[in-house]
């Protein structure tokens, strides 16, 4: 088969099925060998890895998956997309092809074995949703490694205190750990964005890292923080809606726990956003 990271070839598939590159499918298919390598090997997949693909496009990440996975499930919304992935891995006894939205399946019926991964190489219109989706369902998945925009790559990965640090960083923070395997340049796609983007490795914990009484109020929390970035936790929260607390009453409890009133929600650690949700709700 011949090598899809390959410009020319990529071209010729265009040219031979008619496809047309869909922006509202946020469509940029990476053309780089050496960035599909460092998926590979940073995803860490071997001959007893189940994958699940999210986006394979024109398959120059699956071709390399179904070379070293057991098996690749490849998700792609795009019908168009369909015969040519078919025409191309149609033949390989390791894989399967859904055409459907990710979001609207259940991963528990795709997902083969304890030692199944997810790869996907996001829109970025619909990444933090699909984020969501992924961690939230809690399935059964070792490991997430997905291509985001690069800026997002550093908000997922950021810790508690700096610049990029926010409701997206708690989210994942809360069922991963999470590291940044590389970057890629824009020129690494076809057709190029206008920015540059970042492989972000999630390995999911048996168990979150905070335990609060009630995940819901503690992201419900965590959320009126960051919403008014520039204000203090405590005037952040008591301009939302999430407590019936007065000010007074939410700022003695920043007190009485060993907080200073004036701290910011971009200082506190998920296991410490817990701790004030237990005791604010």
């Amino acid at each position: 088969m011949e090598n899809l990271t390959d410009i020319s070839v990529i071209k010729k598939i265009c040219a031979r099925y008619g496809f047309k590159f869909k922006k509202g499918f946020g469509q940029n298919f990476l053309c780089d060998e050496d960035i599909v390598n460092e998926i590979i090997y940073g995803s860490g997949i071997n001959e007893n890895t189940d994958v699940i693909e999210i986006g394979p496009g024109f398959g120059s990440l699956t071709q390399s998956l179904l070379k070293y996975a057991k098996s690749v499930t490849s998700i792609e919304i795009d019908s168009s997309l369909v015969p040519v992935l078919t025409d191309l891995f149609g033949n390989e006894e390791n894989f399967t092809l859904i055409n459907e939205d990710v979001l609207k399946l259940d991963l528990n019926e795709i997902i083969k074995s304890d030692n199944t991964v997810l790869v996907a190489n996001l829109p970025y219109y619909i990444t933090t949703p699909i984020l969501t989706y992924l961690l939230e369902g809690r399935f059964n998945l070792k490991s997430v490694t997905v291509m985001v925009q690069k800026e997002v790559a550093d908000r997922m990965v950021a810790p508690p205190g700096s610049k990029d640090y926010g409701a997206i960083t708690c989210l994942i923070d809360y069922y991963s750990d999470s590291r940044i395997i590389v970057d890629v340049p824009k020129e690494c796609f076809i057709p190029a964005p206008n920015v540059n983007s970042a492989v972000v490795k999630l390995d999911i914990l048996s168990e979150p890292k905070a335990k609060p009484l009630s995940e819901k109020n503690m992201f419900k929390l965590i959320k009126a923080s960051f919403n008014q970035r520039r204000k203090t936790f405590l005037n952040g929260v008591s301009n939302s809606s999430v407590t019936d607390k007065s000010k007074a009453e939410l700022e003695e409890i920043l007190i009485k726990s060993g907080y200073d009133a004036n701290l910011r929600g971009e200082t506190l650690s998920i296991e410490e956003f817990a701790e004030l949700s237990d005791k604010i709700f």
